[in-house]
């Protein structure tokens, strides 16, 4: 299998450069990213649970799917593949808000990303991909943000933080 790269960005998020992923993760240095938010009409969040055989973050719960974007490939094209790899559907995407984070693992590995959110809609039930996503489930923005709060230790790293960028981002902008 072909090692995957990111796009190495500065903090205008124009690129300087690719590097291994695990490289990159390895030196905490900042990549592009994305992730994905999916919600069916009820306004629910689509959640996935990450899979117990990944390397960081096994069967934690986090946003619908998220990832690196190729070199020359757009945001919107990345989002729309990993959605398709992982949750085995596609759908329009738009892009939202976008940031930088840092958020450190046990691992020893750096995410250190600017990290362009994504929002769609789906109504149906995704067709998950085993060796990436363990489970999936739809709740309420609100009831994400109390889990979180009462159960952090059941989310990745960074859904805490974008989860609590985005939810910010829709409460200002609503």
């Amino acid at each position: 299998m072909k090692e995957e790269k990111v796009i190495l960005v500065n903090e205008q998020d124009e690129q300087i450069g690719v590097m291994p992923k695990m490289e990159a993760h390895e030196k905490a240095l900042l990549h592009r990213a994305f992730s994905v938010f999916i919600f069916n009409d009820n306004n629910d969040l689509m959640l996935q649970q990450r899979a117990l055989t990944k390397y960081h973050s096994p069967g934690l719960w986090t946003n619908t799917c998220c990832s690196h974007q190729r070199e020359g490939e757009t945001n919107i094209d990345a989002g729309k593949r990993r959605l398709m790899e992982e949750m085995g559907f596609v759908t329009d995407l738009k892009e939202s808000i976008s940031f930088i984070y840092k958020a450190p693992f046990d691992n020893g590995l750096t995410e250190h990303e600017y990290d362009h959110v994504l929002l769609g809609k789906y109504n149906a039930t995704p067709n998950i991909n085993k060796e990436e996503v363990e489970d999936w489930k739809w709740m309420p923005l609100e009831d994400v943000r109390a889990d979180i709060t009462a159960r952090p230790e059941l989310y990745t790293a960074w859904f805490k933080v974008i989860f609590d960028k985005f939810y910010e981002h829709i409460n200002i902008n609503s």
